[in-house]
């Protein structure tokens, strides 16, 4: 079972679990470049193979100042090793999509296939689920097929196909009823 732990934009007071540190920025920083073959399919980072802490703390810094995100990290039971993040939308920028997205799920490659990511999910939705929300969506690049897997084997299932609103690039969008 994993600890959820809400990730917060850095503050003053850095003893407030959650804020970003450079120690925690290090480990996501870490979690993201064991995932190469993702990054590099997606183009989010110039460079898949080099993985800065200073781009990731960028893009998170841009993800934290919606207040309609959250960030949210997965951490092993016993060992309190990060395994996962996963970054959710409440509202959609489409105000005729009345339903919350997940905006990214990123599990540590070393540790793939073990079930975090399905637990990362379930928690997520089952928190969806306590807001009142009836669904959620996510978008899987069309040019990553284990992607589309993974989350159709979740019960999600496509609805429309089209370019991500970030970068025009090409997409299926998928839906779970909760």
């Amino acid at each position: 079972m994993l600890l959820l732990e809400r990730l917060r934009a850095a503050s003053e007071d850095r003893t407030v679990p959650g804020t970003v540190t450079d120690p925690l920025l290090a480990e996501i920083t870490a979690l993201y470049a064991s995932n190469r073959a993702f990054f590099s399919l997606s183009g989010d980072f110039p460079d898949a193979d080099d993985i800065r802490s200073e781009q990731v703390g960028a893009a998170l810094a841009v993800e934290l100042a919606n207040p309609d995100v959250e960030v949210v990290l997965g951490r092993g039971r016993g060992d309190g090793r990060l395994v996962g993040v996963a970054i959710t939308l409440a509202r959609h920028p489409d105000p005729a999509d009345p339903d919350p997205w997940i905006g990214l799920l990123v599990v540590a490659a070393g540790v793939q296939r073990r079930g975090h990511g399905r637990e990362l999910v379930s928690r997520v939705e089952e928190r969806f689920r306590q807001a009142g929300r009836t669904a959620v969506r996510l978008a899987v690049l069309d040019n990553n097929p284990s992607g589309l897997a993974f989350w159709t084997s979740l019960g999600y299932e496509v609805i429309a196909r089209r370019p991500d609103r970030q970068l025009g690039r090409p997409c299926s969008v998928l839906r779970k009823t909760l």
